[in-house]
């Protein structure tokens, strides 16, 4: 009976102990959170290949959670993607109706420009890449390589150029033709849009649409950037926009909204495995 005893008075103790750290850590919490002082900027980050708009989507959605924010700073260190995916987040950010500073960290290249392009203003740091503006169709052609294995390729096709595109074989004079004729017109759009909104109109030289990377001072004298300068003054710049926009608004001590303590690392790895797949193995147009 006294051995049990003792095993009782120990689990006692052990309960009281364990109760109590609970408690502690709720009156942590509750204080912790009540502490955090307001968010009025946050934070949106373009920093991988872009296959579409979701995660994007996900950032934006805590934003509009938050009518307390005030102004955006966009990272951006991004080889771009998609074209799809691209003008999905150029929209998204387009769509915003807050501030927008664009910070070039180290790539702001062909996808990754056409989504920053509805900021109100881009920074590059000196040493970042800006560019790559144009279009590309791409895929293998292994017919000689299955001939080699004994494969012998089969297709039932509705439609002239439903297959355009295949890489069980070369393509055709024809489908070479539409296909470029395809990838022309999307070409066209990204230049358009970019010469619209970086205001370019009145200019008639293509220097700046050729497919070329630029350093932050050539894109600078481009036109196609703002600035070239730090994150800091990035964040500078986006303080004057929104004081500029009401000075109400007009922040005085930053505080960026936090990102979830729990992020979804199953969709990070799913995004850079199929990144990886469909530029590798795909035919798609690609930025």
């Amino acid at each position: 009976m006294k051995f049990l005893d003792g095993i009782l008075k120990i689990l006692k103790i052990v309960f009281w102990i364990v109760l109590i750290i609970i408690v502690i850590v709720i009156l942590v919490s509750i204080t912790h959170t009540k502490s955090n002082p307001t968010p009025n900027l946050a934070k949106l980050e373009l920093k991988s290949m872009i296959i579409n708009s979701d995660d994007m989507q996900r950032q934006i959605d805590r934003i509009k959670e938050n009518p307390s924010i005030k102004g955006v700073l966009l990272e951006v260190n991004s080889p771009g993607g998609t074209m799809s995916g691209s003008i999905e987040i150029a929209d998204l950010l387009r769509e915003l109706h807050l501030p927008i500073v664009a910070y070039d960290a180290g790539v702001m290249a062909s996808g990754s420009y056409y989504a920053s392009i509805y900021s109100d203003y881009i920074v590059a740091n000196r040493g970042a890449l800006v560019g790559s503006i144009g279009v590309i169709f791409e895929g293998f052609d292994i017919e000689n390589l299955l001939a080699k294995l004994g494969i012998q390729s089969q297709t039932l096709q509705a439609g002239e150029y439903k297959s355009a595109g295949t890489f069980t074989r070369q393509w055709t004079k024809e489908e070479k033709d539409y296909l470029q004729n395809l990838v022309n017109k999307q070409y066209d759009l990204f230049v358009s849009d970019v010469r619209q909104r970086r205001h370019l109109k009145d200019t008639s030289s293509t220097v700046f649409a050729e497919g070329k990377v630029f350093t932050a001072k050539q894109a600078k004298e481009l036109g196609l950037i703002d600035e070239v300068g730090s994150k800091e003054d990035a964040i500078k710049k986006l303080l004057e926009l929104i004081k500029d926009k009401n000075p109400k608004d007009a922040i005085t001590k930053p505080v960026w909204l936090e990102k979830p303590k729990v992020e979804n690392f199953r969709d990070i790895l799913i995004n850079n495995v199929s990144s990886k797949v469909l530029s590798t193995i795909s035919s798609k147009v690609w930025m």
